[in-house]
């Protein structure tokens, strides 16, 4: 049986009269690397830490691995890594002792994977976690996560407080090389806003929008999906009036216009108004991103 690694039904999260997530429904697979999309403040921490059971879902029901994490707490948290968006350590212990303690409550550690990932970093595993800089706490927590194997990462703004050269370096190796390790069984869910850093990796995603599901979708289908048209004309057209265009961007003699599935038609129409250039390209999953408030319209 194909059980989703993760999965919710409904899933809603109130405090009070806010609903920070509201009916949210997720599927995912085993082995796909699933990107979770939204602004600060849209709800994705507050699910995740639902999926943890640091919190209790008001209504809905979820499940992690085939049950339900409030009953099977134990049994599930040590099937999965977690990269919190705020990391702390206790300050008195130093980089080594920090990883021999989150060592001592796994059942298995890789310890080649933390030489080489403490090497990578940079880290000095005598320095003191109250020393460390932001970005260097998140790539303790990284160690911390990775080197236990687990089937399931879960990332929540991983790549907060790391340099561009360390981000890049984190999601092109670190990541890629977490999932090559057993690509049927390993699965990466990432919380994040910075899209474009996880282009090439992302399989599935949903994007959420002040708690609720704006488009969730495979990535390649996606791209297939959304498109952006520009045009240039010889002289400025009237203002374009294109049915079911998911936007129209329109300066002078060019315009750009995105295709929501329908892009032959839309190009078809434009040609009959004689173009002097016409491109269409598939859009970024950022772009589709940028673009998906635009859906609630439609």
């Amino acid at each position: 049986m194909n059980i989703p690694v993760i999965e919710t039904k409904g899933l809603t999260r109130t405090y009070g009269k806010l609903e920070a997530v509201h009916g949210l429904n997720l599927t995912v697979p085993a082995g796909c690397c699933y990107g979770f999309f939204g602004r600060n403040g849209a709800g994705k921490t507050t699910t995740i830490k639902c999926l943890l059971n640091l919190l209790r879902p008001t209504a809905g029901t979820l499940s992690v691995f085939g049950v339900d994490p409030q009953k099977n707490e134990v049994t599930v948290k040590s099937r999965i890594g977690y990269v919190p968006d705020a990391v702390a350590f206790y300050p008195w212990m130093n980089v080594r002792d920090t990883l021999a303690y989150f060592a001592s409550f796994r059942d298995k550690w890789n310890r080649d994977i933390e030489v080489d990932l403490l090497k990578r970093f940079g880290l000095d595993s005598s320095q003191k976690a109250a020393a460390l800089s932001k970005g260097q706490k998140t790539q303790l927590a990284l160690i911390s996560a990775i080197c236990p194997e687990p089937e399931l990462l879960l990332l929540d703004e991983p790549t907060s407080g790391l340099d561009p050269i360390v981000r890049r370096e984190f999601i092109e190796t670190v990541i890629g090389a977490f999932q090559s390790g057993a690509p049927a069984s390993r699965t990466v869910f990432v919380s994040t806003h910075l899209i474009s850093e996880f282009e090439g990796l992302i399989d599935k995603f949903t994007i959420i929008e002040q708690g609720r599901e704006l488009l969730a979708m495979d990535a390649d289908s996606a791209r297939d999906r959304f498109k952006s048209v520009r045009v240039r004309f010889s002289a400025a057209p009237p203002p374009l009036t294109l049915k079911g265009a998911l936007r129209v961007t329109q300066q002078g003699r060019e315009a750009e216009i995105l295709a929501n599935g329908n892009s032959e038609q839309l190009i078809a129409e434009l040609q009959s108004l004689r173009p002097e250039e016409l491109r269409c390209e598939s859009l970024s999953l950022e772009e589709i991103f940028v673009a998906s408030k635009a859906l609630k319209g439609q």
